[in-house]
C-alpha cells in the first residue's frame, strides 16, 4: 500500500504546477536539436536527434521511468516473461488509435517486431534483441494479447522495449502514424521540425484530462552552443537538455533558478593502456602496461578530486569504476573511488622493481618511465584532464607526453594499428542494464578497448569477467545477476584495465516558463515526462 500511495503522490505532483494548481495546457514548447535527424524511421534511430523524435512521437509497450529507473506500463497494460527468459507476453490496452485514427492492435506489434528483426533493415535497436542466431516468433493471442519468443534468453528483456516505437501495419502514413504524445506536423530540412499534439494519445492525468498538456513542439536545428545559450536566456527556447560545465556556469550566473545539476550521470571519463600483444610497442613498455601494480600506481597518482573541481568546475565526481552511482540498482556500493596517494603509488611501483633516480622513475632494466597519452583534439575538457594527469605523474617521476589527434586518426590507432601507448576518452552510457556493456567486458569483443578481439582471454581475471558476464546474462534471477555483476565491478576496480577518472554531472537548464520539469540523470534529462510538461499561461497564450 505504501508503494502504491507514493507512486500516486509522485504522479500527482508531476501533474501539478509549483503552487499545487492544475498545470496550464496549450502553447508551443521550443528547444534545439544539435543536428538534423538522420532518419524519421524509429527503428533506425541511432543519433541523438533521431532518438529525440522517437521519444517524443513513439508509443512503446513499456517505459523506463527516468526518475525512479523502474519499468512502467505503456501501451501494454501488463506483461509476463516466461520460457526461461526467451518469451514475453504483453496484454495490450484496448481502444487505442494511431495519430491518424488507424486502430491499434496486436497485429501492429507483430509487424513492428518483424521489421525490427529483419537483418536487411540493420536496426540498431534490433541489435539489442539478437541474443542468438534464429528467428523471432510472434503469436497474436485472443483478447488483444501478443506473445514474442526469442531464440535464446535475454536478461532484462522487458526494459529493451522502452526503445521500440510501435508502428502501424495498416496506415498509409507508415512511420508518420504514431502512438506517442506528438506526431510530426512539419519538417523543414536543415532548419526545424514542428510536432503537434496527438489527438488520439491514450494517457490521461489523475484528474482525467487528456495528455499532453502542451499543444505543439518546435525543434530548431542549432549547432552553435553560444547561440543556443543566448536564446535560452532571452526566453526564445524553454530548455537545454544537456550542458557542458562552462555553459552551465554562465547560465547559473545570470539566473540560478534556470540551472539544474542532477548529480553524477551514467557517463564516465577514463584512461587505459594499450595491452595488445601485436602492437608496435617496445617489450619493456608492454611489460609495464600489463602489470596490475603499474596501472594501480598510475591510478593512485592522479588527483581525481582536483580534476572534478578544476576541469569541470565542480560539476563532476571522482569515478568509482565501471558503473556510475547514478545507476541506482547495478552500482556496487561497496566500492569507493581510488584515493590520491602518491606514496602508495611509489610503493606499488617498487614491488615491480621501479626506482627513483635523480627525480626520474626507472624500471628494473634502467629505462626511464615515459609514455604518451592520446586524446581527441578540440575537446578542451579532455585536453585539460590530460594536462593535469601530466602534472600529477611528474610527482612520481614519470614523464607523460600529451598527443591530441583528430577523431578519425584516434579511432584508427585504437582499433586498427594499435600504435599508441595510452588513451584518454569518455564512455557515453544510455543503458542501465549490464548487458549493454557486453561489448566492453567480453575479451572477444571489439570494444574490449585495452586488448580487443582476443581469441582466448589473455589473463585469468579477464577469463573470470567473461564467465561472470555470460552468467549474469543467462539467468533471470535478478539477485544472482546483481551478485555476478558486482563481482565484475570488483575485478575491474582491482585490476584497473580502465582507469576511471570522473563521472560528469548531468547538467541542464530550464526556463521558469516551463512547469513540471524535473531534470534527471538519464536521457532525455529534461523532457523525459514530456506529456506532463506545461507552460505558463502567458507563454501558452502568446506562442
Amino acid at each position: 500500500m505504501k508503494k502504491r500511495l507514493a507512486g500516486f503522490i509522485l504522479l500527482t505532483l508531476v501533474a501539478l504546477g509549483p503552487n499545487g494548481l492544475l498545470a496550464q495546457s496549450g502553447g508551443e514548447l521550443h528547444f534545439c536539436l544539435r543536428s538534423e535527424p538522420k532518419t524519421l524511421n524509429p527503428l533506425l534511430a541511432a543519433d541523438d536527434a533521431s532518438e529525440t523524435i522517437r521519444y517524443l512521437t513513439g508509443g512503446v509497450l513499456v517505459r523506463v521511468n527516468r526518475l525512479t529507473q523502474d519499468v512502467e506500463p505503456g501501451i501494454a497494460s501488463s506483461w509476463k516473461i516466461s520460457n526461461g527468459g526467451k518469451t514475453i507476453t504483453f496484454d495490450l490496452r484496448d481502444g487505442l488509435r494511431f495519430s491518424d485514427g488507424t486502430p491499434f492492435s496486436a497485429d501492429d506489434v507483430a509487424f513492428t517486431m518483424q521489421q525490427l528483426m529483419d537483418p536487411a533493415l540493420h536496426s540498431p535497436t534490433g541489435d539489442a534483441f539478437r541474443s542468438s542466431d534464429g528467428k523471432v516468433a510472434t503469436e497474436v493471442l485472443p483478447k488483444n494479447r501478443i506473445r514474442i519468443t526469442f531464440p535464446a534468453p535475454i536478461a532484462g528483456l522487458d526494459r529493451l522495449f522502452d526503445q521500440v516505437a510501435i508502428m502501424s501495419s495498416k496506415s498509409p502514413q507508415k512511420e508518420m502514424a504514431v502512438l506517442g504524445p506528438y506526431y510530426i506536423w512539419e519538417n523543414k530540412a536543415g532548419a526545424y521540425l514542428t510536432l503537434k499534439r496527438n489527438p488520439n494519445y491514450w494517457e490521461k492525468d489523475p484528474a482525467g484530462r487528456p495528455l499532453p498538456y502542451i499543444d505543439s513542439v518546435r525543434l530548431d536545428i542549432q549547432q552553435n552552443r553560444d547561440i543556443e545559450t543566448l536564446r535560452l536566456t532571452r526566453g526564445e527556447i524553454h530548455f537545454i537538455n544537456s550542458l557542458d560545465a562552462e555553459y552551465f556556469d554562465k547560465i547559473a550566473a545570470q539566473d540560478p533558478s534556470m540551472a539544474h545539476d542532477a548529480g553524477p550521470s551514467l557517463d564516465s571519463e577514463e584512461m587505459w593502456f594499450n595491452q595488445v600483444a601485436s602492437s608496435p610497442l617496445p617489450p619493456y613498455k608492454k611489460q609495464w602496461f600489463a602489470s596490475t601494480n603499474f596501472r594501480r600506481a598510475i591510478s593512485e597518482a592522479i588527483n581525481r578530486e582536483d580534476m572534478a573541481r578544476i576541469v569541470f568546475h565542480g560539476h563532476a565526481r571522482p569515478a568509482v569504476g565501471a558503473v556510475s552511482p547514478a545507476n541506482k540498482f547495478w552500482f556496487n556500493a561497496k566500492l569507493q573511488a581510488h584515493p590520491f596517494d602518491q606514496k602508495s603509488a611509489l610503493q606499488r611501483l617498487s614491488e615491480d622493481g621501479f626506482h627513483m633516480q635523480d627525480g626520474v622513475l626507472h624500471d628494473h632494466e634502467g629505462h626511464a618511465v615515459e609514455f604518451s597519452v592520446i586524446t581527441n583534439a578540440g575537446n578542451k575538457y579532455r585536453e585539460r584532464m590530460a594536462t593535469m594527469i601530466q602534472q600529477d605523474l611528474s610527482g612520481i617521476g614519470i614523464k607523460l607526453n600529451v598527443v591530441t589527434l583528430d577523431f578519425p586518426s584516434l579511432i584508427e590507432r585504437i582499433t586498427r594499428t594499435y600504435d599508441y601507448e595510452a588513451c584518454l576518452l569518455g564512455l557515453v552510457n544510455d543503458e542501465l542494464d549490464p548487458n549493454a556493456q557486453m561489448t566492453i567486458w567480453l575479451s572477444s569483443a571489439e570494444s574490449h578497448q585495452w586488448n580487443p578481439s582476443q581469441k582466448t582471454p589473455a589473463t585469468a581475471w579477464e577469463a573470470e569477467i567473461d564467465k561472470l558476464m555470460r552468467a549474469q546474462a543467462a539467468t533471470l534471477e535478478l539477485k544472482k545477476r546483481k551478485e555476478d555483476f558486482d563481482k565484475v565491478q570488483e575485478i575491474a576496480w582491482q585490476e584497473e584495465p580502465f582507469i576511471y577518472l570522473v563521472n560528469k554531472n548531468a547538467l541542464s537548464a530550464v526556463s521558469p516558463a516551463l512547469h513540471n520539469a524535473h531534470p534527471v540523470v538519464l536521457r532525455p534529462q529534461v523532457y523525459w515526462n514530456i506529456d506532463q510538461l506545461s507552460l505558463t499561461s502567458e507563454v501558452a497564450g502568446n506562442r
